[in-house]
């Protein structure tokens, strides 16, 4: 079981990651963007940050360079459907800044599953 911070500015996009990684045994956490789970990983850190790449007030792909930077081995999964343009070039940016996943939105339950396991420690 993992302890996951969900970052991402929509409440149903939220929920639906929680729901589904709870249903897997995981504890959850959420913030609503950047600035938020930012803060929330320096005072209660997780094991994996899932973070959405287009919020207001601080984007994916500042988040994951900076919480890359201070916490270079925690484990991070960029999600996106690249906005209203469709403009998925978010997430190839995010690989190259140290997102140790890429999940393109909508995705299913089981890709999710799939790319969290990727990232957790071989037991």
């Amino acid at each position: 079981m993992a302890r996951i911070l969900v970052i991402d500015d929509e409440e149903l996009a939220r929920f639906t990651l929680r729901e589904m990684l709870e249903a897997a045994g995981h504890e959850v956490v959420e913030a609503a963007n950047g600035n938020e789970g930012t803060a929330f990983q320096r005072a209660n850190p997780c094991d994996i940050v899932i973070t959405d790449m287009i919020m207001p007030e601080k984007e994916g792909l500042e988040t994951i360079v900076e919480l890359k930077g201070e916490y270079p081995d925690l484990k991070i999964i960029a999600i996106s459907g690249g906005g209203r343009t469709r403009n998925l070039d978010f997430l190839k940016l995010a690989g190259e800044f140290g997102a140790d996943r890429i999940i393109i939105k909508p995705f299913s339950e089981e890709d999710l599953i799939e790319g969290l396991a990727a990232c957790l420690p071989k037991a």
